[in-house]
């Protein structure tokens, strides 16, 4: 059945938590429409399922107006790029406009007035940008996606490794799924969670040997944490030609992780979302495939084909 009272807005909706934030409001008979970049097979998987498509730009105040037009509540998920604190001036200005309610905005952990990440103190006057207008807002700051593992692993000889900064630092790896019903729990009931901030996590804090250990159990091969330095890491990340904006957070996103940013556990995706979220066992079972090969960013042992010489 559909709902009257409410149409919803998600950005980014081809993304991870957009995608899933999409379905799971049209799963429960919620109107959603899906604000792309461009139309393509995951705008028409969304289509398929009943999503309305909008093709729209953060920078285009004409485009988000028509985006924005009809919305009670949005999703605001901007990717780590230049432009966030423009790109939240733009959306609140045109929310207000359009009358829109609410809004739940994707933060990240690491967020905060000193923080040496550019990207993460944008995130940080983003969210007090939108605490200053009339919207009823949330805003999620979760610790690393368990998404990240099959990012930065690598498949070498039967052999799992995880090559990564982060020392003997500590994190609960949160899905995007459970992310996602977080999401749309408070879109559809935004005024208890009005100005909170919630840091997400996954229900157990691990260090980056525990991780390797708990995939290793449930891929039946072992699997390795090689802590490297953050030079190495940045260095391995420009060699790829990734944007320099993200290998700017990404290294001191390290030195957080480092320094206990991250960790920590809580029951707020089982207390909003309403479902336990998903142990790092749990999240590999589930998509075991993912793990025949190495992922797009991995860091390759040094020596090896691609790795740091």
């Amino acid at each position: 059945m559909i709902h009257d009272e409410g149409l919803f807005l998600i950005t980014g909706a081809t993304g991870k938590t957009g995608r899933h934030a999409t379905k799971r409001l049209l799963e429960s008979g919620h109107r959603v429409r899906a604000m792309v970049h461009r139309p393509d097979e995951r705008s028409a998987a969304l289509a398929d399922v009943g999503a309305e498509i909008v093709v729209a730009d953060f920078r285009d105040l004409d485009g988000m107006a028509t985006a924005l037009r009809g919305v009670s509540g949005a999703y605001f998920c901007y990717p780590i790029l230049p432009g966030l604190v423009e790109a939240t001036a733009g959306f609140a200005q045109v929310a207000t406009e359009a009358g829109v309610r609410s809004v739940v905005n994707m933060s990240q952990i690491s967020a905060r007035r000193d923080a040496g990440s550019d990207a993460a103190r944008q995130h940080w006057l983003s969210e007090r940008l939108l605490d200053r207008t009339g919207l009823i807002t949330t805003h999620l700051r979760p610790t690393f996606f368990a998404e990240w593992l099959k990012v930065w692993w690598e498949n070498r000889e039967g052999e799992g490794y995880l090559r990564l900064p982060f020392g003997e630092g500590r994190h609960a790896p949160i899905a995007v799924a459970d992310q996602a019903r977080v999401i749309a729990a408070v879109l559809t009931d935004p005024e208890p969670h009005d100005r909170a901030i919630y840091p997400l996590h996954g229900p157990v804090e691990h260090d980056h040997h525990e991780i390797a250990e708990a995939m290793a159990d449930i891929l039946g091969f072992p699997v390795h944490y090689d802590p490297i330095s953050i030079k190495e890491f940045t260095s391995a990340m420009r060699e790829r030609g990734l944007p320099e904006h993200l290998v700017q957070h990404l290294g001191n996103v390290a030195v957080d992780y480092r320094d206990g940013v991250f960790a920590g556990t809580n029951d707020i995706v089982e207390r909003i979302g309403g479902h336990a979220p998903l142990t790092v066992r749990q999240f590999v079972d589930a998509d075991r495939s993912s793990f025949d090969t190495s992922g797009p960013y991995h860091v390759p042992a040094p020596g090896t084909d691609g790795g740091p010489k």
